[in-house]
């Protein structure tokens, strides 16, 4: 089981707003491009978003389904690598302080990647999460600043999120 974490500087709200943008997914995820939404409303259980990935001249027609849900905390993949099998993906997020602590757990679920799994594989998931989670960091730091901007009405110097606007 390949488990990795890291403390983003941003709120919950705001990095689950990124998580819960289906179009977002190749900004965060590495490997996939050009994702094409398949089934349901992402990420609602059961949406399924479809994509590629390319390893040189390979193509591999892969997707991910959305397999549970708790809006805000927790997000549960089942990412369909064809031949290869499937793996689950959870990814919890916890408030720390006015920051989130993103914890990623990646294991096999199905097919021959589960008789592949070791450590030379747990090590590659493990340098793959931390691309992954550096993706996601900057995407929602980036996107947090967007968001949490001063109220100009507000004297206390105060900052207002408001999830899901992109305004503050």
């Amino acid at each position: 089981m390949a488990i990795r974490h890291r403390l983003i500087q941003a709120t919950p709200d705001a990095v689950w707003d990124v998580l819960a943008d289906g179009d977002l997914y190749v900004e965060w995820v590495v490997g996939p491009s050009e994702v094409t939404p398949r089934a349901g409303q992402w990420p609602q259980v059961g949406a399924t978003i479809a994509y590629e990935v390319r390893l040189g001249p390979l193509r591999l027609n892969n997707e991910s389904v959305v397999r549970r849900c708790v809006p805000g905390s927790e997000l549960e993949l089942e990412a369909k690598a064809g031949r290869l099998g499937t793996a689950r993906i959870a990814v919890e997020l916890r408030p720390w302080g006015e920051q989130c602590l993103v914890i990623v757990d990646e294991h096999p679920l199905r097919g021959p990647g589960g008789l592949l799994h070791n450590v030379g594989v747990e090590a590659l998931i493990q340098v793959r999460h931390r691309a992954m989670l550096a993706r996601l960091a900057k995407l929602c730091e980036s996107t947090a600043g967007e968001r949490c901007r001063p109220d100009p009405s507000d004297t206390t110097g105060s900052v207002e999120y408001r999830p899901g606007t992109g305004r503050a």
